[in-house]
């Protein structure tokens, strides 16, 4: 495996007055697909934001390094650019805004995206087609009006648009119906296959791991992660739930 793209090292984050995130350590290379599982609320969202630098969380202690560069307090825009991308539970809605303009300015930030216009057309039908996505989305308002599945699949055209060299996908697979995941699953291959982009995928739910070839797998529970492993952990969480992590947490045990 490649050399290692990110390292959070003893990382404690959370709101001004509330502590999330405990002592967190991680490390994830290039190549790598990683999963982040736990029961809601322990914090797994909060680290993917806190990685993408979201201003509503701060820092306490710790480092974060991507790329060989240290982060930790860098505007989210710059790790944007730097090659992170986070899609979100829940995406917002950006009135007045055309979703084609959208994602032809933000491919324009990035030099090594820029293209003629023609050939970005070119390669977002090809991306909509691949991902069953209408032609007529891109005239419409940026996530405004979309249902939950669409919303997502729109997140995974941005994905393959920008090409990211980590991508964190935060519960993708919430409130998917069956058509809707295998669509969203179908956008993570041609990720890892056209990309070969570092992947940490934050869930609770094993179904859109069965398609993924998963490197290593950890468990977070009350903002500190009890558990690194192998892919195997999947299957032994998705047989016997996190029953015991939160088990050894409550008893005062790391």
């Amino acid at each position: 495996m490649s050399d290692t793209l990110l390292t959070i090292d003893g990382l404690s984050a959370g709101t001004e007055d509330k502590p999330i995130l405990h002592n967190v350590s991680l490390s994830v290379s290039s190549g790598e697909t990683h999963v982040l599982m736990g029961p809601n609320g322990a914090g797994k969202s909060t680290l993917g934001h806190v990685i993408m630098g979201d201003p509503a969380y701060q820092v306490s202690g710790g480092s974060i390094y991507f790329d060989g560069q240290d982060i930790t307090e860098l505007a989210p825009d710059k790790r944007s650019l730097a090659g992170i991308f986070l899609s979100y539970q829940a995406p917002v809605e950006v009135p007045g805004v055309p979703l084609y303009s959208f994602l032809r300015t933000i491919c324009q930030m990035r030099p090594e995206l820029k293209t003629t216009a023609r050939k970005f057309r070119q390669r977002v039908n090809e991306i909509c087609e691949q991902l069953s996505l209408p032609d007529s989305f891109l005239t419409r308002e940026l996530n405004v009006g979309f249902s939950g599945g669409e919303k997502k699949k729109i997140e995974m055209l941005q994905l393959l648009l920008l090409r990211p060299k980590l991508a964190i996908l935060d519960e993708t697979d919430s409130g998917l119906d069956v058509d809707a995941l295998s669509i969203v699953s179908r956008g993570i291959e041609a990720y890892r296959k056209d990309c070969d982009g570092a992947l940490i995928v934050i869930t609770h739910n094993t179904r859109i791991l069965e398609r993924l070839d998963v490197d290593r797998a950890h468990v977070m529970v009350h903002g500190h992660l009890v558990a690194d492993g192998p892919a195997s952990l999947i299957d032994e969480i998705d047989a016997e739930g996190f029953g015991r992590f939160e088990a050894a947490i409550e008893g005062g045990a790391q």
